[in-house]
């Protein structure tokens, strides 16, 4: 099958394969005073989902009240696009499992998680997700939802305050923007793929060797990121 060449106006198809021609025309337009803009699909995706993610309303216990305050005034999380929650996996991009998951509850979460649409993200809020919390040692809680689900993002706490989830879910966008959109984290799943339970941008990297898709802890909470957070709600008030 024949593969047609694009046909743009000004840059032969030759030009097109060179960058240093393209770095030329734009340098050109922008002499010129047209404002350009140049990348790649991937980053321009990626750029829009990592602003634009719906988080499952999954709140089983306290940690879903400091979850709840980041949705208020006060912390108005809708600042950096997650104000979206959804009550349908089908509609949604993550999991913010917000409190501690028993074993009666653990089939509800995996269910939940495989509904989901590629690619889709989990984040643990709270010390229950993350080790089981004050509950490691009773027979009825599941020690870390990632015995069950894979986990992108943890935010320790008992709870962990509006501040941390934020920040920890910066740190996802940080994930998604570098990831492989084409081929990656939209690819369709083979049998065997499936049969892992992990998303597609998992498979991806465990195939190229990439580490960025290695789970994040969040530590701390820089103290420019709590100040800039501070003065926000001064200048509104």
């Amino acid at each position: 099958m024949e593969v047609r060449k694009p046909k743009i106006k000004a840059v032969p198809y030759d030009e097109f394969k060179d960058n240093a021609s393209l770095e030329k025309l734009v340098d050109e337009l922008h002499e010129g005073g047209v404002n350009v803009v140049t990348g790649t699909l991937d980053q321009m995706i990626n750029w829009g989902r990592s602003n634009s993610l719906w988080s499952l309303t999954f709140a089983t216990s306290c940690c879903g009240i400091e979850f709840m305050a980041c949705g208020c005034s006060r912390y108005d999380f809708s600042r950096f696009g997650f104000e979206v929650t959804r009550n349908s996996p089908r509609q949604a991009d993550l999991i913010m499992c917000a409190g501690t998951i028993t074993h009666k509850m653990a089939p509800a979460l995996k269910r939940l998680y495989d509904e989901m649409a590629e690619p889709k993200y989990v984040v643990a809020v709270g010390g229950c997700a993350i080790s089981g919390g004050p509950f490691k040692g009773s027979y009825h809680v599941v020690k870390g939802i990632e015995e069950i689900i894979p986990v992108d993002v943890f935010i320790p706490g008992c709870p962990p305050r509006p501040e941390a989830i934020l920040y920890g879910m910066m740190q996802l966008q940080r994930k998604v923007k570098v990831e492989k959109f084409f081929g990656g984290a939209n690819h369709k799943q083979n049998k065997d793929e499936r049969e892992l339970g992990v998303s597609n941008e998992e498979l991806v990297a465990r195939r190229l060797g990439d580490h960025r898709r290695e789970t994040i802890v969040v530590t701390d909470v820089p103290q420019d990121f709590v100040e800039e957070l501070k003065e926000k709600k001064e200048e509104q008030a």
